[in-house]
């Protein structure tokens, strides 16, 4: 008998969460043989929805699900987590400034920064996905000291995925001949899709599409604004692909990335491609054991350096605001 893992998932009763569980209790996040007891925390005026999930799961009699916890009380769901997933946040209203969301965000995660620092296990690994996900993940770290660095992260494997979607469709192959695009940045609509060491059935991207015009506007602006264009056609945010992206991320991340490929993470910066140190950006990662590496030595050309940096600075001013927030 393997020993459950515990998951955490916070906003559990919104529509990401509500995808994201369901996902999670079948195995789609640890694999087939790994027992869980999911823990979901949301709000109090969520309370009731976050019952009828709870009885939904119940309701699904799924064999890997060992239990769950279901509360608005962020210690009571932060303890012992082994994994944690942050979909809780305060979304952008119309109107907002981004100051305002920004000190809304500053609050909620340094109070969930604490309950993980004081009740979650030691080598509790953290997936922030509310945005803005690379500095509410940067707070999240700046209050839980304890967390290693390596064990912060922020999803940018929902752009990554993206990217090859756009790149399978315009090449008319299946998606898992598409390998090695990387999401440079932040998760806005700054990142940087990049495409230059990127395959379609092993032969470069470039080569395969044969159009750099395509590859170095549409294709980039067509990432940058896919959560927009969901926004537009479905009236709702993206939550299936959110919610699996989530489980593809931490599942690479524990069980390993398949060999000669890496996958985007938005990690802690060590000074990587000259990207300044301490920010959470994401970069090309590989994974074994349960660590992540930033993929070394890859050629960054002058278009994509530019890119890099504007994606850079757009982070050290969130990073600046969330300070001023603070203080």
């Amino acid at each position: 008998m393997v020993d459950p893992l515990r998951v955490l998932v916070t906003g559990a009763a919104g529509q990401i969460g509500y995808a994201l569980v369901a996902m999670i209790a079948r195995g789609a996040m640890l694999g087939p043989n790994q027992p869980v007891i999911l823990h979901m925390l949301d709000i109090e005026p969520a309370a009731e929805a976050l019952k009828g999930v709870k009885m939904e799961l119940m309701d699904a009699a799924l064999p890997l699900l060992r239990g769950i916890v279901a509360s608005t009380d962020v210690a009571e769901a932060c303890k012992g987590v082994n994994i944690a997933v942050m979909l809780g946040g305060f979304p952008r209203k119309e109107g907002m400034e981004r100051k305002d969301v920004m000190s809304k965000n500053v609050s909620i995660y340094k109070a969930q920064a604490s309950a993980l620092e004081k009740h979650a296990a030691a080598d509790c690994k953290v997936l922030v996905v509310a945005n803005p996900a690379n500095t509410n993940a940067l707070i999240l770290k700046e209050f839980a000291p304890s967390i290693p660095d390596k064990n912060i992260t922020c999803l940018t494997r929902l752009d990554h995925n993206r990217a090859l979607a756009q790149i399978s469709e315009r090449t008319k192959v299946h998606i898992t001949d598409v390998k090695n695009v990387i999401i440079w940045g932040n998760h806005s609509s700054t990142q940087y899709p990049d495409v230059n060491h990127a395959t379609v059935q092993e032969k470069p991207v470039r080569e395969v599409v044969g159009d750099d015009e395509w590859l170095n506007n549409d294709f980039i602006a067509t990432v940058q604004q896919r959560g927009a264009a969901i926004i537009k056609a479905r009236k709702l945010s993206s939550a299936l692909s959110a919610a699996s992206s989530a489980c593809d991320h931490i599942r690479d991340w524990v069980l390993g990335t398949p060999k000669g490929s890496w996958v985007s993470m938005g990690v802690y910066s060590d000074g990587s491609y000259d990207i300044q140190p301490g920010l959470i950006y994401s970069f090309p990662v590989t994974c074994e054991k349960g660590e992540w590496s930033i993929v070394q030595g890859l050629e960054i050309d002058a278009f994509s350096r530019e890119k890099m940096d504007k994606t850079a600075q757009e982070l050290i001013e969130e990073k600046e605001l969330a300070k001023s927030c603070l203080n």
